[in-house]
């Protein structure tokens, strides 16, 4: 039986709604914007900070690949420090029924029996148009952010994980939102935590 549900997801595409809704329908927590206040209140760094450094790699250009190296030839990276308490919470927050979305949660917790690793997707044309309705995005070129934001946590998963975001083997079920909907999804996975 699992007792954990990590959820990795492309941007848009209802993974944090999938998330809460799973953790409501099983009467357990979720642990999303919770967990990035938990981060800031033990690293000190504010909690925009965290988000966006805590699941997006902040270094898209040559330049800041660079500077980051340099930073990390001095010490640690700011965002280093940011991934060692997640992984602290992650590992605390696991001993207890949830469900943990994003974070490489699927990644920190790989070595336990116990967890049911999930990759939510969609269609650009499902995603776009949801982030547009829901996150008032400009409709010109929606795309676009879809695409910086998973290359973005695709190359934070590669740093820190040194695996492959989005991958079918890295998890035990990928959900296509905008094809079988967001409420089939919720059913899905608390049909498989029952089990």
């Amino acid at each position: 039986m699992s007792k954990i549900i990590t959820i990795s997801r492309q941007f848009g595409s209802g993974g944090r709604t999938i998330g809460k809704l799973t953790a409501e329908r099983l009467g357990i927590p979720c642990y999303d914007h919770e967990l990035i206040e938990e981060v800031a209140k033990s690293s000190g760094f504010a909690k925009e900070y965290v988000e966006a450094h805590g699941e997006y790699a902040d270094h898209r250009t040559w330049l800041g690949k660079a500077l980051k190296s340099a930073n990390r030839f001095e010490g640690m990276s700011n965002q280093d420090k940011i991934w060692i308490e997640q992984r602290k919470i992650i590992l605390s927050i696991a001993e207890k029924p949830c469900v943990i979305v994003g974070r490489c949660a699927d990644y920190i917790l790989r070595d336990r029996n116990d967890v049911l690793n999930v990759f939510i997707h969609a269609d650009d044309k499902f995603r776009a148009e949801r982030i547009v309705t829901l996150y008032g995005e400009k409709p010109e070129k929606p795309e676009k952010r879809l695409k910086d934001k998973d290359k973005r946590r695709a190359a934070y998963y590669k740093d820190y994980t040194e695996t492959e975001w989005g991958v079918a083997s890295n998890y035990h079920v990928a959900l296509d939102s905008g094809k079988i909907g967001i409420e089939a999804c919720v059913d899905i996975l608390a049909r498989i935590y029952n089990i």
